[in-house]
């Protein structure tokens, strides 16, 4: 086994981009294509596991098409589930870690308080119950794991809300954005800065075969502070009017989750305390405005 060497799956979504980058300084980083990996097969998994032996697992893939996963529940659960239980089996007889991203949608969205990692889950659609399988079967493998729950997932490339709402700020005369499901948009670089963090973390008391520790679990990683889908669009057409002084673009109106109906139920509440994760590995989420601020950056050069 490589001491320094990182699987990345997924490494064309989103999560899985940033980290290849974020992760490149600390070892040889491997981030198969779907010709190479596919997650809803297990053998290829476990023949891709035992051919590149990894030092560490980011498992950034997943099925996260919500309202398309009603309808394919096979498939969701194939990539959100399975495919994690391999990887941490693989992963375990090794003595490799895995770093494995979950998310928001493993609670039921009542009440107002940001969601604790200890807190009874409820996912309300097939999306969110596969999530949720997937982390208890990586658990389940005994494997050294690190399980970080995030929300209302964006950046600069691949496709998203934010990308979604700029351009169709220049489209239309009115965007009408549901402004009763709260929570914290959370920039794929921060959780991509967040995995290299954790490698370097565990990885600075020594080199030899990862074992399960104290620090092996669940955690929240959801941006900063919290919004709606509402406040969030908003904030993203006022920083583009900035940019695009002059040029008319929609107005950002709100309306209530029914008024948009959906394949799949969305939780009202997608708050995330993060407190174990600043206490455990001292890292601290971005804002979500300030990380905003740095991707309409990326996106709008000063000059551009």
């Amino acid at each position: 086994m490589s001491r320094t060497r990182i699987l990345v799956t997924g490494a064309s979504g989103q999560v899985g981009s940033a980290a290849v980058r974020f992760l490149a300084g600390l070892g040889e980083v491997v981030a198969p294509g779907r010709d190479r990996l596919d997650l809803a097969d297990p053998t290829s998994i476990r023949t891709l596991m035992r051919e590149v032996r990894p030092r560490w697992v980011v498992n950034a893939a997943a099925h996260t098409a919500v309202d398309k996963a009603e309808s394919e529940p096979d498939l969701a659960f194939a990539l959100n589930a399975e495919a994690p239980r391999v990887l941490g089996e693989e992963a375990r007889e090794i003595g490799a870690g895995v770093i494995h991203f979950s998310t928001d949608y493993v609670f039921d969205g009542s009440g107002e308080r940001p969601w604790v990692e200890t807190d009874p889950t409820g996912p309300l659609n097939v999306y969110g119950r596969s999530k949720l399988a997937g982390e208890q079967a990586l658990a389940a493998t005994g494997v050294t794991h690190f399980i970080f729950r995030t929300s209302w997932v964006y950046g600069a490339a691949g496709k998203n809300f934010l990308l979604s709402i700029l351009r169709m700020a220049r489209e239309r005369e009115l965007l009408r954005i549901v402004a009763d499901q709260h929570g914290a948009p959370t920039w794929s670089e921060d959780l991509a800065r967040l995995a290299a963090h954790v490698i370097t973390q565990v990885d600075k008391n020594g080199q030899g075969s990862l074992q399960p520790n104290d620090l092996c679990g669940v955690y929240h990683a959801g941006g900063s502070g919290e919004t709606t889908w509402h406040g969030f669009a908003s904030a993203a057409v006022d920083m583009l009017r900035e940019h695009d002084a002059g040029v008319t673009l929609a107005r950002v109106e709100p309306i209530a989750t029914a008024e948009y109906p959906t394949p799949a139920r969305r939780p009202a509440n997608s708050r995330l305390n993060c407190t174990k994760l600043s206490q455990a590995f001292g890292f601290r989420m971005l804002d979500w405005q300030e990380s905003l601020r740095q991707v309409m950056r990326q996106l709008y050069p000063s000059g551009n």
